[in-house]
């Protein structure tokens, strides 16, 4: 079914977080990425998260706009968020569209029929979030970052990346296998709220050590 109706990003954060159900081992997973980046924010060292997955179309990107997001959140000003792939495309419309369906708002700031950047905005939101496809290593991601992949293709076939500092996989399902049916939206929305879940945990839990 359509969803044509904007959902509160603030609600929309805190219900996803409230809503996760995660097993045993990914819990294990957010918390030592929690834990990592805490480390990093007690030496006093500005941390840049990069998320990378193949085509940084879809879950790389939903992940560096709600990272973003939870940084502004928790009032983290020396975490930044990034993402990149092994591929460059664009960012995906359907992954446009989800992320308007709850709350942000894009401005083509230079514009390209391939591959056009995005300023996306949000409400309390401080600096617009730059988004467009790139690779892992462009310009525009600061180093050195902590590299975070998002799907099982970027895992198994990413290359060594020598700006990591630390590396972790995240995968999460790729809603590119609903596009064109009938369950499209309520697809790219249920992975849409796990992201913005297990964002909101790991940063929740940042929070909690430093």
């Amino acid at each position: 079914m359509l969803r044509t109706e904007t959902i509160n990003t603030e609600h929309f954060f805190k219900s996803a977080l409230e809503n996760l159900k995660i097993n045993e081992n990914r819990q294990k997973l957010l918390k030592s990425i929690a834990l990592f980046i805490a480390k990093q924010m007690q030496q006093n060292k500005k941390v840049n998260l990069n998320y990378i997955c193949t085509h940084n179309s879809r879950r790389s990107q939903i992940a560096q706009v709600w990272s973003n997001y939870a940084a502004n959140y928790f009032k983290f000003s020396e975490v930044k968020s990034f993402s990149g792939g092994t591929e460059v495309t664009a960012l995906y419309r359907n992954t446009v569209k989800t992320l308007q369906e709850v709350g942000f708002t894009f401005q083509i700031v230079e514009f390209s029929h391939q591959n056009p950047v995005y300023a996306i905005n949000y409400k309390n939101g401080i600096n617009p979030i730059i988004g467009f496809s790139k690779l892992y290593d462009d310009d525009h991601n600061k180093k050195p970052f902590i590299a975070i992949t998002t799907c099982d293709s970027a895992d198994e076939k990413c290359p060594f990346i020598p700006e990591a500092i630390e590396r972790f996989h995240l995968p999460f399902n790729d809603p590119k296998t609903f596009d064109n049916t009938l369950y499209q939206s309520e697809k790219y929305l249920e992975t849409n709220k796990q992201i913005a879940g297990e964002i909101h945990f790991i940063f929740k839990t940042i929070n909690s050590i430093i």
